[in-house]
């Protein structure tokens, strides 16, 4: 039997046990906390003052860096409702269930602190892929509302509303994320920022050339005057065509990016499948300098093909 087999048993025993434990030999009832307290006074335990302190250092010393992979502009732009020191607790223990991985694979050896090392590095990419990913999401989501969007402005404008009756109507009721980054432009010009501006930035934000065109078309139209609705609809009608020719090239490109993923993949996964299965197979690689410089070079290789193959099949429209 193997000796990660032998743990794995051992857990699963002890959990075992311990279910079985607390069953037969309950807990004595206790009274509650906050009958125990005088009125008026609140009980804080040593778990919630020491997560208290450790949140205040980590907001601290995020604040003192403007820029960083989670500062409150990123968080925010991926749609993410936490602060940026949740966030840095997240990826530390993260960092600690990946640490605890790379023991078990290299568990009875040397190598067992390099791997857990090796793992908890990747705690931070991982969370920093997952925010661009959610990034990515929110744009693309915010780019196929647009042309409903316009409308939605061009009807409230035809109603009779005011530009900026039109901008609360839309952030009151349109989707996630089209109505969140409404709202945000109605709070700024609420306090003094000026609407082109609000509406330039939004776009900068979303990385969206057909929003900067409504940006653009609504500020002229409040330099020149003239009928804003229909110069908005005309707009829409102009993105919905862009938007389906858009899907039909993401369609028709989705054969090679599921390629290049499989491939991608496939070489990483296979190593990991190996080394937790039979690490004997690739102890060569870590025992012999030709080894390491083996596992250099096909690094090296894949990092070039991941980047070529993406650039292959990325359609830019």
């Amino acid at each position: 039997m193997s000796p990660l087999l032998a743990i794995g048993i051992a857990f699963v025993l002890l959990a075992l046990l311990a279910l079985v434990l607390l069953v037969l030999f309950p807990p004595p009832r206790r009274i509650a906390v906050e009958r125990r307290l005088a009125p008026g006074e609140q009980y804080v335990s040593a778990v919630t003052r020491a997560t208290d302190k450790t949140v205040a250092v980590l907001d601290s010393a995020i604040a003192q860096r403007n820029r960083g992979w989670f500062n409150e502009e990123r968080l925010e732009l991926a749609g993410v409702r936490s602060t940026p020191s949740g966030v840095v607790l997240v990826t530390f223990g993260l960092a600690a269930v990946l640490a605890l991985l790379g023991v078990l694979v290299g568990f009875g050896s040397w190598l067992a602190l390099v791997w857990a090392l090796l793992f908890a590095a990747f705690a931070p990419v991982l969370a920093n892929l997952y925010l661009t990913i959610r990034t990515g999401r929110r744009r693309a989501a915010f780019a196929d509302q647009l042309d409903d969007t316009l409308q939605l402005l061009s009807g409230n404008l035809r109603a009779g509303h005011g530009l900026t009756q039109a901008l609360d109507s839309v952030a009151r009721f349109a989707d996630p994320p089209t109505s969140e980054e409404f709202s945000r432009i109605v709070n700024e010009t609420r306090i003094g920022r000026d609407l082109g501006e609000a509406l330039h930035g939004t776009a900068a934000r979303m990385r969206s050339d057909d929003f900067t065109w409504a940006a653009q078309a609504i500020e002229i139209n409040r330099s020149t005057g003239g009928n804003l609705a229909e110069t908005l609809q005309r707009t829409a009608a102009t993105i919905r065509e862009r938007n389906q020719i858009r899907r039909q090239v993401k369609a028709l490109s989705a054969e090679g990016r599921l390629s290049a993923i499989i491939l991608i993949a496939l070489p990483i996964a296979v190593f990991f499948g190996v080394l937790i299965l039979q690490p004997a197979y690739l102890a060569p690689f870590v025992e012999t300098i030709f080894g390491w410089m083996a596992l250099a070079l096909a690094a090296v290789l894949m990092t070039v093909g991941t980047v070529w193959m993406l650039f292959a099949v990325r359609v830019k429209f």
